[in-house]
């Protein structure tokens, strides 16, 4: 019962996640955490781990989640969760990939119609704020801290790092690694 259950949930990732990773988190997140397979903090974790693995969360969360969930519900054993991680990156994997190929095809063939450029211009701004609720999403205790001394410290990190991309020819992966130590030296 808990692959269909997995399957289902990450049938509706994959079929209502629009934006990418960060547009699906809130999705990802009401959907695993509120099923009780995981914690807010695994979740968080895997929110970064994800992002320095090489691929996009929502198959990195399937794979993890369709790992570690069978075993939770009492199949223990690495094959039930490999068989867990298949199922759940399938099923993540599949509902983009088939409304790519409807999506291509149905385009090329309208790609001058007002409507098809009128539907892509109301989608920017609900990706703009899919992905703006994923960054309020991840503004909690388990990322910042609950004393207020690690708010300001994570704080001061976030803009130094942004400001530091933003406004300097820096590599994005030196300000990563170089907020990681400053992170860890601090906390």
């Amino acid at each position: 019962m808990i692959y269909l259950k997995l399957i289902w949930s990450y049938l509706k990732i994959g079929l209502f996640g629009f934006g990418g990773g960060y547009a699906m988190l809130a999705l990802i997140e009401r959907e695993i955490v509120g099923s009780g397979w995981i914690t807010e903090q695994i979740f968080t974790d895997i929110v970064a781990i994800s992002q320095m693995t090489p691929g996009p969360i929502g198959i990195n969360s399937a794979t993890y989640i369709g790992y570690v969930a069978p075993g939770l519900a009492g199949f223990q054993g690495v094959l039930w969760g490999l068989l867990g991680s298949v199922l759940c990156t399938l099923a993540v994997v599949l509902p983009p990939y088939v409304l790519c190929l409807y999506a291509s095809h149905f385009i090329s063939r309208h790609k001058e119609s007002a409507y098809v450029k009128g539907v892509f211009s109301g989608l920017r701004p609900v990706v703009v704020g899919l992905i703006a609720s994923a960054a309020l999403l991840l503004m909690n205790s388990a990322n910042f801290g609950t004393e207020s001394r690690d708010v300001i410290i994570s704080i001061a990190i976030c803009i130094a790092s942004f400001c530091t991309v933003y406004f300097t020819k820096i590599h994005p992966i030196a300000v990563i690694i170089a907020a990681g130590i400053a992170g860890f030296c601090l906390f």
